[in-house]
């Protein structure tokens, strides 16, 4: 699945003995991720390259004398430029050089848990924030190879915590973790997390069966229950703004079995409830605008201004859609996993059709009011389909991944 890597800003420092070196700042879907000097970045290529040869995408050169500011500026563009294309190459993101390098982790915790290792797929660890009355923000998917804490530290966001939670956004598929005793756990707290938080609106008749079966404590008949509450399985996203039906109107999405789920206040006050389908998304791209000042005490995050706005054909024409929220990238990552799973159901439907993910097109820089822009598609198309592997939730598990 695509990583969206920038290297937005970077900074001088001083060494022991008095010398300068530069620190970039690499962020990762819109957190920072680490801090790395080129000489780390220009080792860690060599590794590749000895792995990779001719397939790796040129690595910025060395610069035997004092950098000027524009040099500077244009190192890190290239350097920003290098983490995109490798990240692009799924062979490379499975190698064991990229892992070593980025520490593969998340997996170990679901292990530890009890976690069937044919069922670590199905989850993941996410940066949540516990907010007043009781309520939470999910900030971020982390990525397989992040350090939890790392991400946790750098997030330097009030009251957030890493939380395990089913990364699949078709409820259909919790039947596959019905054998195991600790999925199942996993899956019941989490149903009933949701339905307290109001994520899942049950009907009152609803509510008092599932009251009764919390008590009883019977997680099966629960579940079974809870496949027909309304937004089961849903990720809520935070109230934002969207542009539909006119601009400025607030919306709160929740995303989840195949569709986008839209509560718009119009500005009359009423709601309205609107619905985007899955299937009748041509693409989406994340954009955020403007940069971070190059100066000690920066800004850690760079959702403060985010957009993510998407392609969809209504009444027989394809029209732009607009949401200004802060998790962009989290509603991506939903989208690429709610489109990932339909594929993988297509094929075992229909073992004789050939279904195919494409390609995430490449990211695109632009200098137009300095905004930078990811761009991601969905084409389905009757020629020749391959489910890519990394978006796959039967993913096989190798013993080197623990």
């Amino acid at each position: 699945m695509k990583m969206h890597f920038c290297i937005p800003v970077s900074q001088q420092r001083l060494d022991a003995l008095g010398g300068h070196y530069v620190l970039y700042s690499v962020y990762l879907d819109g957190f920072l991720f680490c801090r790395v000097r080129y000489s780390q970045l220009h080792r860690w290529n060599d590794q590749l390259r000895r792995v990779f040869g001719s397939c790796l995408p040129p690595f910025p050169p060395k610069y035997y004398l004092a950098m000027t500011t524009s040099m500077a500026d244009q190192r890190r563009d290239q350097l920003e430029q290098y983490l995109q294309n490798v990240t692009m190459d799924p062979n490379m993101l499975r190698s064991d050089v990229f892992i070593d390098f980025l520490k593969l982790v998340q997996m170990v915790v679901s292990h530890k848990i009890g976690l069937c290792r044919e069922l670590l797929g199905y989850f993941g660890l996410f940066l949540i924030q516990f907010c007043q009355e009781s309520k939470i923000s999910v900030m971020k998917k982390l990525v397989d190879f992040e350090l939890p804490y790392v991400s946790l530290r750098s997030s330097e966001v009030e009251n957030c915590k890493v939380g395990l939670r089913k990364w699949y956004m078709d409820p259909s598929l919790d039947s596959m973790l019905m054998d195991c005793r600790t999925a199942v756990d996993l899956i019941y707290m989490q149903a009933i997390q949701d339905i307290e938080k109001e994520w899942a609106k049950p009907t009152e008749m609803q509510k008092q069966k599932l009251e009764a079966l919390q008590k009883e404590d019977n997680q099966t008949k629960y579940l079974e229950l809870s496949q027909a509450v309304r937004h089961y399985g849903y990720v809520q996203l935070d109230p934002c703004v969207c542009d539909y039906p006119e601009p400025g109107c607030s919306v709160v999405l929740s995303v989840g079995d195949h569709e986008i789920n839209c509560c718009v206040t119009l500005p009359d006050n009423q709601t309205q409830d609107v619905i985007f389908h899955i299937n009748r998304v041509k693409c989406w791209q994340v954009t955020f605008l403007g940069t971070l000042l190059d100066v000690d005490g920066l800004q850690k995050t760079l959702n403060e201004n985010l957009e993510l706005r998407f392609q969809y054909s209504e009444n027989s024409r394809w029209q732009w859609f607009v949401v200004y929220t802060k998790q962009a990238f989290l509603l991506s990552s939903c989208l690429k996993k709610m489109i990932s799973e339909k594929m993988v159901k297509l094929a075992a439907e229909n073992p004789e059709m050939q279904i195919e993910v494409p390609e995430q097109g490449k990211s695109k820089k632009y200098h137009i009011q300095q905004s930078q822009k990811d761009y991601f598609s969905f084409l389905p198309s009757k020629s020749k389909i391959k489910v890519a592997e990394g978006d796959c939730v039967w993913g096989a598990i190798k013993e080197d991944d623990l």
